[in-house]
């Protein structure tokens, strides 16, 4: 996020607060729900399909210094190992608080890409990208429908490449770092949820067996088997930095020729470059921009798009 983006976003916050300055004193004299309040207000006042978070970090010069990535290809964390990844299907999730997506055409899918245009730089007319990125997904079940196109083409916006890069920096500042990609889908939403955002976390935290988690996880021993692999990676990574173990295939250090990625799931397995014709397709379109876009100057009312009411039905009205 920009500075003058953090500052405007800032002085809306502070104006939904009711509140004349930002300083930790004032602000830890505002009542919590109000925070809470202005929060979703301001998610629905300036989300929209270019940038669906609006309270993030900016690099201001002091406390930021400078773009975390810029940081970590001079070698600033060379000395800290990393491990990033992603589930195969996040956007998923999100998939369904819009119940429109299920229902998207061709022409649905085309003007999605019309309305994030500006946020890739190097993308080519809306259709010509809706079909390139399509034919990139190859023989996938996500290539299938418009509206899985657009779910497996945000799933790597917004979560796949940042991983890539953010790995592809550490390698380049000589330090270490491991790519998985999480493959379990919801057995009981298998196609509406598959492996969407977060459906790692029961596994990680050993809590597949708890009611609220076994839509996700099923109660199949494979997904205690899986849980306990988790687990033991990432104990191990805590500890010394190295994630591998006995019960998981050779998992080598990334690096931005083979780009080796730990699949895990149902079966775990070593995957060398997966999709990756969908990642360079994106990397070319995005360039040395950031993935997240440009801001977004509408009035709410034109703002409360397809975004606006994914956020209203996750956290509200306002």
């Amino acid at each position: 996020q920009g500075k003058a983006e953090a500052l405007e976003i800032a002085d809306r916050f502070a104006h939904r607060l009711g509140v004349d300055e930002m300083t930790p004193e004032v602000l830890g004299s505002v009542p919590m729900d109000r925070v809470m309040e202005a929060q979703r207000g301001l998610l629905l006042e300036q989300s929209d399909l270019r940038n669906l978070m609006v309270l993030i970090p900016s690099v201001d010069g002091d406390l930021i210094p400078r773009h975390p990535l810029d940081a970590l290809r001079a070698g600033e964390a060379a000395r800290i190992p990393i491990m990033a990844g992603a589930t195969l299907e996040e956007w998923k999730l999100f998939r369904v608080i819009d119940q429109g997506i299920g229902r998207f055409t061709q022409s649905d899918l085309v003007e999605r890409f019309r309305a994030i245009g500006n946020s890739l730089p190097h993308m080519p007319r809306p259709e010509s990208a809706a079909k390139r990125f399509r034919e990139s997904l190859g023989e996938r079940s996500a290539s299938e429908r418009p509206g899985d196109v657009w779910s497996a083409f945000q799933s790597a916006r917004h979560f796949h490449l940042p991983a890539h890069r953010l790995l592809e920096a550490h390698h380049e500042g000589g330090g270490s770092g491991y790519h998985y990609m999480f493959t379990w889908r919801a057995p009981a939403m298998r196609r509406s949820l598959g492996a969407c955002h977060a459906i790692e976390i029961p596994f990680i935290f050993g809590s597949t067996g708890h009611p609220f988690a076994s839509p996700l996880t099923g109660l199949s021993r494979k997904a205690t088997k899986l849980s306990h692999r988790l687990q033991h990676a990432w104990v191990r990574f805590a500890r010394n930095g190295l994630p591998g173990h006995e019960r998981l295939p050779t998992w080598p250090t990334y690096d931005s020729e083979r780009r080796s990625t730990l699949f895990l799931g149902r079966e775990c397995s070593l995957e060398e470059s997966p999709l990756e014709a969908e990642r360079a397709l994106l990397a070319r379109w995005v360039g040395k921009a950031p993935i997240r876009g440009l801001p977004s100057k509408r009035k709410r009312s034109e703002a409360r798009g397809a975004v606006g009411r994914v956020a209203e039905r996750a956290f509200g009205p306002v």
